[in-house]
C-alpha cells in the first residue's frame, strides 16, 4: 500500500480495504465464495491478528508524528495544523487529512503535544491499539471465548 500515509480514508474506504484484504486471503486459500466461512474463521486459520486497514491507520499516525516534529516553518506542518490563510471553497467541506486523527480518543492538540516525545508516541501507536482504533468496527481481531 504505497503512500498510504497520505491518503484520506473515510469509513467506506476502510470497509473496501478490509473487503479487498479478505478477498485476497480467500483467493490464496482457494476458498470458493459459496463456502459459508466467516472472516473471523479465515483470519484465525491464517493467524492474522492485525487487519490491513489498521496498519494503514498506524502508518498515518506515524507520519503525523514525523510531520509534527518538524520545525515551525515546515509547509506540511502549517497545512496539517490548519494555519493556512484564505477561505475554503463553497459547498460540502471535504474530509481533511487531519480529520482522521479525530477518530482517536484524544483531542488534536493533545495528540500534537504527545508527538514531541518520539518513544512515547511509538508506544501509543504500536502497543495500545484500543485507544487508537479507527472506528466502531475494530480492526484488531479479538479472541472469541
Amino acid at each position: 500500500m504505497y503512500g498510504v500515509e497520505t491518503w484520506t480514508i473515510k469509513a467506506r474506504g476502510r470497509q473496501r480495504i478490509d473487503a479487498f484484504e479478505m478477498w485476497c486471503w480467500r483467493r490464496m486459500l482457494r476458498i470458493p465464495w459459496t463456502a459459508k466461512r466467516t472472516n473471523v474463521s479465515i483470519l484465525a486459520q491464517l493467524g492474522v491478528s492485525v487487519r490491513l486497514s489498521f496498519i494503514c491507520y498506524q502508518r498515518l499516525l506515524s507520519y503525523f508524528g514525523h510531520i509534527m516534529r518538524r520545525g515551525n516553518d515546515s509547509l506540511e506542518k502549517i497545512i496539517v495544523t490548519g494555519k493556512t490563510e484564505g477561505k475554503r471553497p463553497r459547498g460540502w467541506s471535504p474530509t481533511r487529512w487531519a480529520d482522521q486523527l479525530k477518530k482517536s480518543n484524544s483531542d488534536f492538540y493533545q495528540i500534537a503535544k504527545m508527538v514531541s516525545n518520539r518513544s512515547r508516541w511509538r508506544q501509543q501507536i504500536y502497543q495500545r491499539e484500543v485507544e487508537i482504533s479507527p472506528g466502531p468496527r475494530s480492526s484488531v481481531m479479538k479472541e472469541r471465548p
